[in-house]
């Protein structure tokens, strides 16, 4: 089935008939195409599904376009990102032609379905936004990060199990927490992995989001745990390249105060409601799906 995702996405950028923007496609890394993989197991593999997982898995990938300008990565799953090989301007011009087409195809679908992709999109933008502003300083406002979390990530895969339940005429409400959890957990985890795993596995260097300025939910958690002199030492390490001997402080910190397994705890009660969602749906697969969510590299 995400095969035949794979062959729309391809269809909608040979339809521009423009060979440049053909070719930087083809070098943007796929990716584990989470979103499309929701949709075709809530809702099956009709055309109007594939269409729109093809649809999500553009917008999905236009986001991460902007998002590596945005944040100067010149590496995107363990490779190359499209702004370090082509420039940043072809990077975000590439990003807009992708979502421009996504939602000239969208409109095609459903009027519902169009709306909810629409939105999270809108979303998505804000999230980005906010996620440069909250950037300058070191933020302690926990709220303010979680629905953060909720726009830049968690409201694409929300919208995207939602389309879907409305195209299998499913109760999109259930798909819809389903969606908005599993989102919020992957991001969670993503948080968590910055800080527990090494180059090779994450594909950039370790502690790259407090680097970054990203004052992730771990690091607030911390900063809650230390004593008056430990917080302005964090503070102080906030968005510089770390030294060996800081890095091992924060990591040593983590770790005295039992950060991870507390961040960690939050991700899983997430997913846990996710679980149980679907075990009353009948949607086995789907409970498989949010496991994997919780499940990575630990």
């Amino acid at each position: 089935m995400l095969q035949a995702v794979e062959r729309k996405i391809e269809q909608y950028i040979l339809d521009l008939n423009e060979k440049d923007i053909v070719n930087i496609v083809s070098k943007i890394p796929a990716g584990k195409r989470l979103r499309a993989r929701l949709m075709l197991e809530i809702a099956g593999d009709n055309l109007a599904v594939i269409k729109s997982a093809a649809i999500v898995e553009m917008i999905h990938a236009a986001s991460l376009l902007h998002d590596d300008v945005i944040d100067d990565a010149y590496i995107r799953r363990g490779v190359s990102s499209i702004n370090a090989i082509f420039g940043n301007k072809s990077a975000i011009m590439v990003g807009d032609i992708l979502y421009s087409k996504a939602f000239y195809e969208l409109v095609d679908i459903n009027k519902e379905v169009a709306k909810v992709i629409s939105n999270a999109v809108v979303q998505l933008s804000i999230g980005e936004r906010k996620d440069v502003e909250m950037s300058k300083n070191f933020n302690i406002d926990k709220d303010a990060y979680k629905h953060m979390l909720y726009q830049k990530t968690a409201a694409l895969i929300e919208a995207s199990s939602e389309a879907a339940a409305i195209l299998a005429k499913k109760r999109r409400e259930v798909y819809k927490i389903y969606g908005k959890n599993l989102g919020l957990a992957f991001q969670m985890i993503d948080d968590i992995l910055d800080i527990i795993s090494d180059e090779k596995t994450l594909g950039k260097p370790a502690l790259s989001d407090f680097k970054e300025g990203k004052t992730t939910l771990p690091y607030i958690y911390l900063y809650e745990k230390l004593d008056t002199k430990d917080k302005d030492r964090l503070k102080s390490m906030h968005k510089k390249s770390l030294k060996k001997d800081e890095q091992e402080w924060i990591l040593e910190q983590f770790k005295k105060y039992n950060i991870i397994e507390i961040a960690k705890k939050e991700a899983f009660e997430l997913v846990n409601e996710a679980i149980a969602l679907m075990k009353d749906a009948n949607e086995h697969n789907l409970e498989e799906i949010a496991i994997k969510m919780v499940d990575r590299s630990f």
